[in-house]
């Protein structure tokens, strides 16, 4: 793996869009939209309520949001993802959870297919679950 160009650090908390290039590492807590063509590593203490578009995730902590990965999304032991995910690859190890729709394959949709497209809409319409997903994970319903 390359070596990480950007660090948010432990404590560090933002809000907004965050696009990048290179690898970036998060362990602070993060909400909005991260969009990159490359690697995005989710720390184990990181809290992340965003969507996702990029090339490759590892996940080590805790996202709440949707994925859109072109390369792959690795699940760590002990990350924790509520949200529905698109990718080509998705490595999911002992001691990770998922909650939520997983889209694999040819990720034919963003290319404008019309039934790629309808799987767009299916996303989008589950993708308006995700806040409930999240209560349910931590026990508020």
């Amino acid at each position: 793996m390359s070596d990480v160009n950007t660090l948010v650090g432990r404590g560090s908390h933002f809000e907004g869009k965050m696009t990048f290039e290179g690898t970036v590492r998060v362990d602070g807590s993060f909400a909005g939209e991260i969009v990159s063509d490359d690697t995005l590593i989710i720390g184990e203490s990181a809290e992340v309520r965003a969507e996702l578009d990029v090339a490759t995730v590892i996940i080590y902590g805790i996202v709440y949001g949707n994925i859109h990965a072109t390369g792959s999304i690795q699940l760590k032991p002990g990350a924790h993802l509520v949200g529905n995910i698109v990718t080509p690859a998705l490595v999911v190890e002992p001691g990770a959870a998922f909650d939520g729709s997983c889209h694999m394959g040819a990720v034919d949709w963003v290319q404008g297919d019309e039934s790629g497209a309808q799987s767009a809409q299916d996303g989008q319409s589950a993708a308006e679950d995700v806040p409930e997903l999240a209560s349910l994970v931590r026990g508020e319903a």
